[in-house]
């Protein structure tokens, strides 16, 4: 069984980077995970991927440096399993409001006694024969705590065993603090919410986890005290990247 690098970089106070895959393409996985970046997260809740091209996708990630992760359409013991039998390592479960939400996304993810987890695995066996016992221990946990509901149960969320921290939705916060994603950065409650999901994951011995809007958001969240970040999307840097060689095609002058 493969350590999980990235799970132990944020538990020893490092953030880890990493970028989300959304545009359902196995290239990009194999090339963005190559990178460098600490690790990558399929997006199945947001993201264009089918099961079938996100196995391939984890197949792509296989062998790179890159932790696979990813994102689970929503809270379902089915859905969850599925993932974690392909091989991912790190399970990101979204709308997370109720400590009893917190507890069926760590039951799902975690073999007994821990979890409930179904015994039997795919793609995972290549982690080796004794993936069964060190999964749990290997494997990253983390719930969104994206709602107003969310934050004011933080700490009871985060002191669910099997647990290990959590990923904020930003924007979904703002939009359940009552307005548009585009006022958070001039919005003081959305400020102190990022504050008190900060202060549960301290005083659960939590990670605090966010998703990041650019890597200079990324690192600004670093410096705040998160640790597991998404800091772009597959989508956000071949943009970028266009957009920079646009700029400097226009450059020219003849």
């Amino acid at each position: 069984m493969i350590s999980n690098s990235a799970k132990q970089k944020m538990q020893s106070g490092q953030p880890a980077f990493g970028f989300a895959l959304g545009m359902g393409s196995p290239l990009n996985a194999e090339l963005i995970s190559r990178s460098g970046i600490d690790f990558v997260m399929i997006d199945r809740q947001h993201g264009s991927w089918g099961e079938d091209s996100a196995i391939a996708a984890l197949v792509a990630i296989f062998g790179s440096s890159a932790i696979p992760m990813a994102r689970v359409a929503r809270n379902d013991y089915t859905f969850i399993g599925r993932l974690l039998d392909e091989g991912v390592m790190g399970m990101i479960v979204p709308m997370v409001d109720t400590p009893e939400q917190a507890r069926s996304a760590a039951e799902s993810c975690l073999l007994p006694p821990e979890g409930q987890r179904s015994w039997g695995w795919g793609r995972a066996k290549l982690y080796g024969a004794d993936y069964a016992e060190r999964i749990n221990e290997e494997l990253f946990v983390a719930v969104q705590l994206e709602s107003a509901e969310a934050v004011r149960n933080a700490e009871a969320i985060l002191s669910t065993p099997g647990i290990d921290g959590c990923w904020t939705g930003p924007s979904d916060l703002s939009l359940s603090l009552g307005f548009h994603p585009s006022e958070m950065d001039d919005r003081e409650e959305h400020a102190r919410a990022l504050e008190a999901i900060l202060e549960a994951c301290k005083n659960t011995g939590k990670i605090p986890g966010i998703a990041g809007r650019s890597v200079d958001d990324a690192l600004h969240r670093a410096s705040q005290g998160f640790r597991f970040i998404v800091a772009t999307s597959d989508g956000g840097l071949l943009e970028s990247g266009a957009s920079s060689a646009v700029s400097r095609l226009a450059t020219f002058a003849g």
